[in-house]
C-alpha cells in the first residue's frame, strides 16, 4: 500500500521567480532572508536531505551526498496566492490571476453583502489582519457592523468579535458572501477572521475558517478519490480544494498541530495521499514581518523532520514544498512572486539527484500520480 505525504511549508520560497518585477516583488527571498536570524538553526535535518542544494539556494555549504532528491519549481499560472498556488501542486494551471481589490470591494458587492446579512459593513479596504481589528474593532463591538477587508491577495475577508457574532453566525455570513462572489467577482478565498478581548487588546482566534472558489478543472485529489485511493487532509488544505476530491480530514491550530496530526496519520494504514499545509509561516510571520517568528518556525519544522523521516514506510514518500513566497523583509506584508523547493525522499526513488529547474508546481501531481499508479487529465510532467 504505497503512501504519500506531501507537505507545503505556506509561502516558504526561495527567490524571485524573472517575472518578479511584474508583481512588484523584485528581491524577494523568504528563505534567505529568514536564514538571517539568530533563530535559524541551519535546518541541518533539511540540509542533509538536500534543500540547500536547490539551484540558487546559496545559504551555507550544500550536502554533499544528499539523502533525497530536489527541484527548483517555476509556478507557470498568473499569481501569487495560496489558492493559485495549491491548484497548481494539485494539477491545474491558472492562466489569469483572480480578482484583487486595491480600492476596496465595489458598492454594488458590498451593498449585496450588506442586505444579505443585515449588518453594516466597517472598512472595505486592503488591511493587515490584525491594524484591522485594531482600528475598527470598537466601532464593531458598539454597532454590530461586519469588518471587511482585503490584501493584495484575491480575498475577501470578514473580522468579528466572537462575542458580537457567534462563530456558526460568522461561518454563515461567509457562506453568504461566497454564494455571492462568483463570476467577475470570484475571489480566490472569503475568510472568516474571528477575534476576541477589549479594544486595545484584541487577539484574532485559531477559528479561523476560508471558503475557497471551487477548482476549475480536475486535480489530483480528483483522480485519487475517483479511483479509490485515499486522499487525507490536514490543516486548510480541505478549505482550499473547497471539500472536493478528500476522503476524510483533520483542521488544525497551527504547525505543530499540523505536524502531531500528521504523525498520527503516518500510523495509520491507507493507501493514497496524505496532504498536509502548515500555515503558520505564512499567517503568523510573512504577513506580518516578523523575521526572527519566520527563522524559529522553520527551525521548529527541522527539529521534527526525524520524527516524520522515522515513520516512514519502505513504500512512502516524502515530499515537502510551498505555494509561493512571503518574504517578511521587504516592505510588502504580501506574498511574494517566488520560485518554490521540491524536496523527494522515499527508500523506492532516486536519491542525490537534482531536477533543476521545473517549468511548474503541478509536476507534483503528475510525479504523485504516476507513482501511485494512477493517471488522470491534469498538468504537469512526472519527475521520475
Amino acid at each position: 500500500m504505497k503512501r504519500v505525504f506531501l507537505l507545503v511549508l505556506d509561502s516558504v520560497g526561495i527567490g524571485e521567480m524573472p517575472d518578479a518585477a511584474e508583481y512588484g516583488d523584485e528581491g524577494s527571498n523568504t528563505l534567505k532572508t529568514a536564514s538571517t536570524s539568530s533563530k535559524f538553526n541551519g535546518m541541518p535535518n533539511m540540509r542533509k536531505l538536500g534543500y540547500f542544494n536547490i539551484d540558487s539556494v546559496d545559504i551555507g555549504e550544500p550536502c554533499k551526498e544528499p539523502s533525497g532528491s530536489f527541484a527548483r519549481l517555476s509556478e507557470a499560472s498568473k499569481g501569487k496566492d495560496t489558492t493559485i498556488g495549491h491548484w497548481e501542486i494539485a494539477g491545474i494551471i491558472s492562466p489569469s490571476p483572480l480578482p484583487t481589490y486595491p480600492e476596496g470591494f465595489p458598492d454594488d458587492v458590498i451593498e449585496a453583502f450588506s442586505k444579505a446579512t443585515g449588518r453594516g459593513v466597517l472598512c472595505n479596504k486592503p488591511y493587515s489582519g490584525t491594524e484591522v481589528i485594531a482600528e475598527y474593532g470598537k466601532e464593531h463591538m458598539s454597532t454590530g457592523d461586519l469588518i471587511v477587508y482585503t490584501s493584495a491577495d484575491s480575498v475577501f475577508q470578514i473580522a468579528a468579535h466572537e462575542e458580537i457574532v457567534p462563530i456558526e453566525k460568522l461561518y454563515e455570513y461567509c457562506q453568504i458572501a461566497r454564494n455571492l462572489l462568483t463570476g467577475k467577482h470570484g475571489v480566490g478565498r472569503v475568510i472568516a477572521r474571528p477575534f476576541i478581548g477589549e479594544p486595545g487588546n484584541f487577539t484574532r482566534t485559531s477559528r479561523r475558517h476560508d471558503y475557497s472558489l471551487t477548482p476549475p478543472g480536475t486535480t489530483m485529489l480528483d483522480v485519487l478519490s475517483g479511483n479509490g485511493y485515499d486522499v487525507l487532509s490536514v490543516g486548510k488544505i480541505i478549505d482550499i480544494f473547497a471539500e472536493r476530491g478528500i476522503t476524510e480530514y483533520v483542521r488544525t491550530t497551527g504547525n505543530e498541530d499540523g505536524i502531531n496530526k500528521t504523525l498520527e496519520y503516518m500510523d495509520k494504514d491507507f493507501h493514497g495521499l496524505c496532504f498536509t499545509n502548515l500555515v503558520d509561516y505564512d499567517m503568523l510571520y510573512g504577513h506580518r514581518n516578523d523575521i526572527d517568528g519566520y527563522a524559529a518556525a522553520l527551525s521548529y519544522f527541522d527539529d521534527r523532520l526525524p520524527e516524520i523521516l522515522d515513520k516512514l514506510r519502505d513504500d512512502d514518500v516524502l515530499m515537502i514544498t510551498a505555494d509561493h513566497g512571503c518574504d517578511p523583509g521587504t516592505p510588502s506584508t504580501d506574498h511574494s512572486r517566488e520560485y518554490v523547493p521540491l524536496i523527494m525522499y522515499g527508500k523506492n526513488i532516486p536519491h542525490g539527484v537534482n531536477y533543476h529547474t521545473r517549468e511548474c508546481f503541478a509536476d507534483i501531481a503528475a510525479t504523485i500520480l504516476k507513482y501511485l499508479g494512477t493517471e488522470g487529465d491534469i498538468k504537469g510532467t512526472p519527475i521520475f
